[in-house]
Order: structure tokens, then C-alpha cells, then sequence
């Protein structure tokens, strides 16, 4: 087989514009979508590394948020335990301090339930005893004591202040110069006369003496002034006995 070169010629011009056809028309475009479509992936790619980096982020702030969270609650759940501790514990303080209230006024009732029954049953053996003291010195009683107590009430009339007597004295004078002298037995006349004469050399002044008898009293005198009382007598000094010892036992 004889080579034509022209037609060779011809084969190698129709490759030559053939590839620069294909190299204008179809390489160049076909790189020109190669490189927007690198770019677009390659776009994608930094898009989705930073939406990885932002989920990162999020989720360590997240990390963060919770822990702080978690480390309040914590903090709130302490001072709640607190705050319940120093509550119980006042409370606790307050219900101490009202039952201890509460036993002192129980004491204090309990110690004046006792002074009162003390004072009670003091009051009783002494009603008791002014009582039996009465029974006994009424049976004792008779005119020999009598005459003693007069002794006693003439001895007594010597030694009151002179204040006193001036007060007799002008109340004498406003009601006349009567005074009521009474016995629980009868005087003799004698006794009579010995009693006025201590009133007049007392009250330097004549008096007038009404005598009575009173066998309440036992045994002994009242003398009877305006509202002035002197007596030696068995009731006077038990009622005086058992008031004195009545408000001793209040005052205790």
C-alpha cells in the first residue's frame, strides 16, 4: 500500500483543529463547571465546618450552661437544707422556751396552790387552837384571874404615852366624861373604886364609870373611850392572837 502524504497531511490538519474545537468549546466549559462545582462543594465543605465548629461551641456553652445550672441547684438545695435547719432549730428554741414557760407558771401555781393549802390549814389549826385555847381558859377562868388581869390593866394605864392621853383627854371632853368599863365577872366595889381612881389620876380629870358585865370575855376588863378600847382580857388577846397569826400566814 503507497502512502499518500496528502491525505496524511490532511488526517493530521483535521486532528489539529478537531482537538482545537474540542478544546475551546467543550474543555474549557467542561473545567470552567469543574471549578464552580469544587467551589460549591468546596463552599459546602466550609459551611459545614463551621456549622460543625458552631455546634461545637453550642454544645460546650451548653456543657457550661448546665454545669452552672447543676451548680446552682446545688447551691439553692444547700441553702434550702439551711434554711430548714435554722427554722427547725428556732422552732425547736420556741417550743423549748414556751414548755419551759410553761413548767415555771405551772411551778408558780403548783407553789401558790401549796402556800394557799399551807395558809389554809394553818388558818385552821389556829381557828382550832384559839378555840380550844377559849374551851380551855373559860374552864380555867374565875374571878382570881380576873383580878390579875386588873392588875395588869392598872399597871397598864401608868405607862400610856401622854399623846395618847391627850387624845382621851379631848374626846372626854367632846362626849361627856362617861366611861364604860366591863368585866366578865362582877367587881366588887373596891375593884370599882381602884379602876376610877387610875382613870382620874390617867386622864387628870373626874370621870364617871359605868360598869357592865360580858361573859365573852372570858376573864379580865375592856375599857371602852369614844373609839378607844383598852382591855386585858382572855378574848381580846385571842382575837388578837389569832388576827396577828392570820396576817402573818397572808403576808407569808
Amino acid at each position: 500500500m503507497e502512502l499518500n502524504w496528502t491525505t496524511f497531511l490532511l488526517e493530521i490538519i483535521n486532528f489539529l483543529v478537531l482537538v482545537w474545537l474540542l478544546k475551546r468549546f467543550f474543555y474549557k466549559p467542561l473545567q470552567a463547571a469543574i471549578a464552580r462545582r469544587q467551589a460549591a462543594i468546596d463552599q459546602r465543605i466550609e459551611k459545614a465546618r463551621k456549622m460543625e465548629e458552631d455546634a461545637q461551641q453550642l454544645q460546650q456553652q451548653y456543657e457550661k450552661d448546665l454545669a452552672a445550672l447543676e451548680r446552682e441547684r446545688e447551691l439553692a438545695r444547700e441553702q434550702l437544707q439551711r434554711e430548714i435547719s435554722d427554722e427547725r432549730k428556732k422552732q425547736e428554741q420556741e417550743l423549748a422556751a414556751s414548755l419551759q414557760k410553761k413548767r415555771e407558771q405551772a411551778a408558780v401555781v403548783e407553789q401558790r396552790q401549796a402556800r394557799e393549802l399551807q395558809r389554809q390549814q394553818q388558818q385552821t389549826a389556829l381557828e382550832q387552837g384559839s378555840r380550844f385555847a377559849s374551851r380551855l381558859l373559860q374552864e380555867g377562868a374565875g374571878p382570881e384571874l380576873q383580878t390579875r388581869l386588873q392588875a395588869l390593866l392598872l399597871d397598864s394605864l401608868r405607862e400610856i404615852p401622854a399623846e395618847q392621853l391627850a387624845r382621851w383627854q379631848d374626846r372626854l371632853g367632846a362626849d361627856g366624861d362617861t366611861v364604860e368599863v366591863v368585866s366578865a365577872f362582877p367587881l366588887e366595889a373596891d375593884s370599882r373604886g381602884q379602876i376610877t381612881q387610875a382613870l382620874q389620876r390617867a386622864l387628870q380629870r373626874d370621870v364617871h364609870c359605868h360598869f357592865a358585865e360580858d361573859s365573852g370575855l372570858i376573864a379580865g376588863l375592856r375599857i371602852n373611850m369614844g373609839p378607844w378600847v383598852l382591855g386585858t382580857n382572855v378574848r381580846d388577846e385571842l382575837d388578837g392572837f389569832a388576827r396577828l397569826e392570820r396576817e402573818t400566814v397572808r403576808d407569808g
